[in-house]
């Protein structure tokens, strides 16, 4: 079976052929590669064809494909017993893990996914504030639950718009948008409608338009906003978490959010999200408080097998320096390589998470995003799946490192990034 024949089985039986849209290819064109294994740094398709994995199963897979402290987590783990549906100490274990590393999350709530997970804390904000505006903004991707499918209106003080089928104007209209990294238009917000906003929601580096870096003060400024007016900051680390310094975006910034988001990393590659934060706000939770929230699956033994293993591996002597010196030697070569070529790219780097934009500059939100060279992308995308590299098929989404790209494995891929950027280079002229 090759990968075209492969896709026209799938799309036969599931919507499209995926089970995530972005999974199509719609952003570069083509048809999808479907693979059937992955180790270390590599993916191999259903045409035995390997590929240097920048996608990372978009970001959990920190310390790469099967690796063998993690497998061996899970197949120990199986073999007494896959699920409960009931308390596990290695809920507990976790938890205590991941608060040991985010001090802000007094207490957790684990569930299956990062969508979850924010669902979880926008109906916390609303149930422990008893308001029903929340504030998110422009190209920053909260999961798909119907508050969070909403784009913005036609200026920073009105209220979100249905940006997807099946989201209610009433649902709508309790989300409003702004542009990332606009102060003033959050400071107007919050003077207009402070008593009404339950919390600001944000990705303290948006990972789903590129990875934008905030601009110096924009989150202190959340911060300041949310406090003075009684409402929630909610910071979604769902990406950014354990990328960084170990605490996340808000260690690094020195930031206290009263709720924080994870996924991804939690997991180890299966599927977790979490949400916690401080406690009196956490009580407000089932089965303490009256909100309500609940999963079957939430705390699965598997997925907390497999994150505790994941974090113990990123704790380990030298790990987390040696993620440091490899991210930073691939986005300074990535770099290089363009301007040698002549070619624009900026690139941007929080850890081991990398953007990259066709600009000569970093973009501050959505609309310069928008205004960079996008057109570039597709050709970039496809030129390195033929020399055999995988970044994200979107040049919306954020490129990733993982421990198992060693400097052999980076000097390949900037080897071919090189040729192509050349290629790119001639075509622009």
């Amino acid at each position: 079976m090759n990968n075209i024949e492969a896709f026209e089985r799938a799309a036969s039986v599931l919507v499209g052929g995926v089970d995530s849209p972005v999974r199509a290819w719609k952003g570069v064109g083509g048809t999808p590669l479907s693979f059937v294994g992955g180790r270390g740094a590599y993916l191999e398709d259903v045409e035995g064809k390997g590929y240097v994995d920048y996608v990372g199963s978009w970001g959990p897979l920190i310390v790469g494909h099967s690796h063998p402290q993690v497998v061996r987590a899970i197949c120990e783990r199986a073999q007494r017993g896959i699920s409960f549906g009931a308390p596990s100490p290695l809920e507990t274990k976790l938890a205590e893990t991941i608060r040991r590393t985010f001090p802000s999350m007094e207490k957790i709530r684990f569930v299956t996914s990062g969508t979850e997970a924010t669902m979880t804390a926008l109906r916390l904000a609303r149930g422990a504030t008893g308001r029903s505006l929340v504030v998110k903004f422009a190209g920053c991707y909260h999961g798909h639950h119907d508050g969070m499918l909403v784009s913005s209106g036609s200026g920073s003080l009105t209220l979100g718009q249905p940006d997807s089928a099946g989201v209610l104007q009433e649902v709508a209209r309790c989300t409003a948008v702004v542009p990332y990294n606009d102060r003033e238009a959050v400071k107007a917000l919050f003077n207009a409608r402070g008593q009404d906003i339950a919390a600001v929601i944000v990705e303290p580096w948006a990972g789903n338009m590129g990875l934008v870096p905030p601009l110096p003060g924009f989150l202190e400024e959340l911060r300041n906003l949310t406090a003075g007016h009684g409402a929630l900051l909610i910071f979604d680390e769902v990406i950014t978490g354990f990328r960084t310094s170990e605490g996340g975006v808000q260690q690094k910034k020195g930031i206290r959010p009263d709720l924080t988001c994870l996924g991804k990393i939690i997991g180890g590659g299966l599927p977790v999200g979490a949400v916690g934060g401080r406690a009196e706000v956490m009580d407000h939770l089932a089965p303490l408080g009256p909100v309500y929230q609940a999963g079957t699956l939430a705390g699965n033994p598997l997925a907390m097998a497999a994150g505790l293993a994941t974090l113990e591996v990123l704790a380990s002597p030298g790990v987390r320096e040696k993620l440091e010196d490899q991210s930073a030697f691939f986005a300074e070569g990535l770099a290089e390589a363009a301007r040698s070529c002549n070619l624009p790219l900026s690139v941007t780097r929080l850890g081991s998470v990398l953007g990259l934009f066709f600009s000569s500059s970093v973009p501050r939100n959505l609309d310069e995003v928008r205004a960079t060279e996008g057109n570039l992308y597709p050709l970039f995308f496809h030129a390195m799946v033929r020399r055999g590299h995988l970044f994200a098929p979107s040049p919306f989404e954020a490129t990733f490192v993982s421990l198992a790209h060693d400097r052999s494995v980076l000097e390949s891929t900037l080897g071919a990034a090189l040729e192509v950027f050349s290629e790119l280079a001639e075509r622009r002229q």
